[in-house]
């Protein structure tokens, strides 16, 4: 068997965000039944209920955004009346893995990581709004 095709393999983007609060919607988002099923069978883990927020930005950000949107990524299909989404792995702090979500959806912010996990990520690194946090993002 000949090999025709090159599959490219993965990169690991390694960024560093600043914690921040969210706006509370992420908890009922993650509670959905649909949302939790296409969790579990496209990134293997039920989310804990919200998300985790890191604030981004800088050129090392905007050179990972650019990859990110050039990469499928993980789809997430909705159920009417909902957005797509496109998900990455990630390792948070080291030591906490989850994915990055992404809405496919006008006006989500450009500076936003919204991270999902079977883990309370804030309460399990013991964060606070502003601190420091590295991520390792598998694309």
């Amino acid at each position: 068997m000949a090999v025709t095709e090159r599959i490219s393999e993965a990169q690991t983007l390694l960024l560093v965000g600043e914690a921040c609060s969210g706006l509370g919607e992420g908890a009922s988002f993650t509670r959905l039944d649909w949302v939790r099923r296409e969790f579990l069978a496209k990134l293997g883990f039920e989310p804990y209920p919200g998300t985790f927020n890191l604030h981004m930005g800088g050129d090392d950000w905007a050179a990972a955004r650019r990859v990110m949107e050039r990469e499928p990524g993980i789809a997430i299909a909705p159920e009417p009346g909902f957005c797509a989404a496109k998900c990455f792995h990630v390792v948070i702090g080291g030591c906490i893995t989850g994915a990055v979500v992404f809405p496919e959806v006008a006006g989500y912010p450009p500076d936003k990581f919204e991270v999902i996990s079977a883990v309370p990520v804030r309460q399990a690194l013991g964060v606070n709004d502003g601190d420091s946090i590295a991520v390792s993002v598998v694309c």
